[in-house]
């Protein structure tokens, strides 16, 4: 277990990929709506495992920060069917999410609309690669990563999934280098998630890369090798 896990890591459950629990992903990974650029990715972002981490399941009710290009809008919205929905939360949408959920009514953009994050109670917070940025945005007198966190707990139904993932920063140096290098500590996600009242579930080594020194600005390393943590908390019931 690498150094930079915390007591409270090394109490939770660390999960290794789960390549039985990933089959219900299949028809979301190949369906025609993704564009091939998204499938191209797929062999180093491994989203069929990360959402099976997630707890993406047909029906659920999803909050996206962040959602950037729409890499998992799309698949979360095929993966949760039209009986779910995912609503996404983002101060400058893309085109391209403005675009998908034009045409998938299970979508819903949310432009400038962070406060809130979803006007329903929702099963799923999920947020990939964008909590070192979060760090770089004042909200009052905290930043935007605390304030969000906290608002996903309370959009989140009690049992609720609060899903992290970002490239992690190397050990003690908390979210010193959020703007110099794009990475963020893991035990200082977890900190400020069990200060909100989420409980850490599970960490995954999924997207683990022992071979990244954590010392790179993370667009420095080839794409897709950043060492990254995982992290899955839950609302108490």
């Amino acid at each position: 277990m690498r150094a930079w896990l915390t007591g409270s890591l090394v109490a939770a459950l660390v999960v290794a990929p789960a390549l039985a629990a990933t089959g219900q992903f299949a028809a979301a990974l190949a369906s025609a709506d993704r564009p091939d650029a998204d499938k191209v990715r797929d062999a180093d972002r491994r989203p069929a495992e990360l959402m099976a981490f997630g707890r993406i399941k047909p029906g659920a009710v999803v909050a996206e920060l962040a959602p950037g290009g729409g890499y998992y809008t799309r698949l979360i919205s095929l993966a949760v069917g039209p009986k779910g929905h995912v609503y996404t939360v983002s101060n400058k949408p893309s085109a391209a999410v403005i675009a998908w959920a034009s045409t998938h009514p299970n979508t819903t953009e949310q432009s400038g609309q962070l406060s809130a994050l979803a006007p329903v109670p929702v099963d799923v917070v999920w947020t990939a690669l964008n909590y070192h940025d979060f760090k770089n945005i004042k909200d009052g007198s905290s930043d935007m990563a605390a304030s969000l966190t906290r608002r996903a707990f309370a959009v989140l139904k009690p049992g609720g999934i609060y899903l992290v993932n970002d490239h992690q920063a190397a050990a003690g140096a908390g979210a010193s280098v959020t703007s110099s290098l794009h990475r963020i500590e893991a035990a200082l996600v977890i900190k400020e998630a069990e200060a909100a009242g989420f409980r850490l579930d599970a960490q995954s080594n999924l997207l683990r890369h022992p071979e990244d020194n954590h010392t790179a600005h993370e667009k420095d390393v080839p794409r897709g090798k950043t060492d990254q943590f995982v992290l899955r908390f839950r609302k108490p019931r």
